[in-house]
């Protein structure tokens, strides 16, 4: 009787213990959850890049993919004054818990902490080299790209707080080996797995790959890209490097490709398949990892096309998404849920809403103004 007396104790304290920790936890919520504003799921980032001083334009996303201007916040550097011909100017950690943005215009990198409502800054450090135009995050990892000068690529731990610490020794040149005029560089973005780098070069047609072994990126390693011009891209779940390929803005000649990219290994995959619209610069990458999309800078459009397992490339529809003539698709971005795809459009001043269908198609559901010049687009 002793023992069953003791075990109701026991039984009647823990079922209080477990009534205590529901009531507790009932009404909080988790900054990555509350960083979703409306609907629990995110916000749209865009970087105003302006010469007298830079700052990040905040948008809440709402749960039917509009989106509602929040705030400017400074960034306490400064912009370049005039397009970066770059993707990835702001960019968010793993984790939605850290915002990225360049200041091409004083050499910096600022760090905001992602906020329920809006963003705070927290960290500003030297970019390690001129004229940042691109950021990716891998983990506690952050590399730049820095177009000015002879052009070079910076790597960054990321602390606990947000801040960043320079790497020794993770600073390398792109093609140039750090000699002349930087080989007009586009972006740089980590592999699926961040065991590589990649950047592109619109003036050389070459792609450069770093092997990145304890964070630190080794020298590069250049090589032809299928196309010409290749600029913006995006990494599938496998390895697979989904490029796109303005050919100089020539009319209707622009292209996708698409490559295996892991440590040392380079092949191409689908070379150059045709969008038949003009000036592809920029890519995204459904979350599901089945679509690819590039905007049409000089089209006024979206391609899409499908990714097979292997990486091989499918066009689906050469014009997916119009944003209208003289619009000037730049960046793009996906939401966390994977339902929104978002463009910034350079010469509309808009960013434009599509949905996307189970199949890849796309739907628009409006445009909202945006201030003129502005770069980079990022969302969660």
């Amino acid at each position: 009787m002793k023992s069953l007396k003791r075990f109701n104790n026991i039984g009647a304290r823990l079922l209080f213990m477990a009534a205590f920790l529901f009531t507790s936890l009932a009404g909080f919520t988790s900054p990555v959850a509350a960083a979703g504003s409306k609907d629990s799921s995110g916000a749209v980032y865009t970087l105003t890049n302006a010469a007298n001083g830079n700052a990040v334009l905040v948008y809440d996303r709402s749960a039917n993919g509009a989106l509602a201007f929040q705030g400017s916040f400074s960034t306490g550097g400064l912009g370049s004054g005039n397009g970066l011909g770059s993707q990835e100017a702001v960019a968010l950690s793993d984790n939605n818990h850290w915002l990225f943005a360049v200041n091409a215009g004083s050499n910096q990198i600022s760090v905001f902490s992602v906020k329920a409502h809006g963003i705070d800054l927290v960290n500003i450090v030297d970019s390690g080299g001129t004229r940042p135009i691109s950021l990716t995050a891998h983990n506690e990892l952050l590399y730049v790209l820095n177009a000015g000068g002879s052009g070079n690529i910076s790597g960054f731990e990321i602390g606990a707080d947000g801040s960043l610490t320079l790497l020794a020794g993770s600073t390398q040149p792109l093609s140039n080996g750090g000699t002349g005029s930087a080989p007009g560089p586009a972006q740089i973005s980590f592999g699926s797995d961040g065991s590589t780098l990649a950047v592109t070069e619109k003036a050389t047609n070459l792609i450069d790959t770093y092997k990145v072994e304890d964070g630190i990126a080794s020298a590069p390693v250049s090589h032809a890209s299928s196309g010409a011009t290749p600029f913006g891209f995006a990494f599938d779940r496998h390895d697979h490097m989904i490029v796109s390929e303005a050919f100089g803005g020539a009319a209707g000649g622009s292209a996708v490709s698409s490559y295996f990219v892991h440590e040392d290994e380079f092949n191409v995959v689908s070379p150059s398949v045709a969008t038949t619209q003009t000036a592809a610069c920029w890519i995204a990458i459904s979350k599901n990892g089945k679509y690819a999309f590039t905007t049409n800078a000089g089209s006024g459009s979206i391609s899409s096309y499908e990714i097979g397992k292997d990486g091989s490339l499918t066009l689906l529809n050469p014009a997916a998404g119009s944003t209208g003539a003289g619009s000037t698709p730049i960046d793009m971005s996906f939401s966390n849920n994977g339902k929104f795809l978002y463009t910034l459009n350079a010469g509309a001043h808009t960013i434009t809403t599509f949905q996307m269908s189970a199949n890849g198609s796309l739907v628009s559901l409006g445009s909202i103004s945006v201030p003129a010049g502005v770069v980079g687009l990022a969302a969660h």
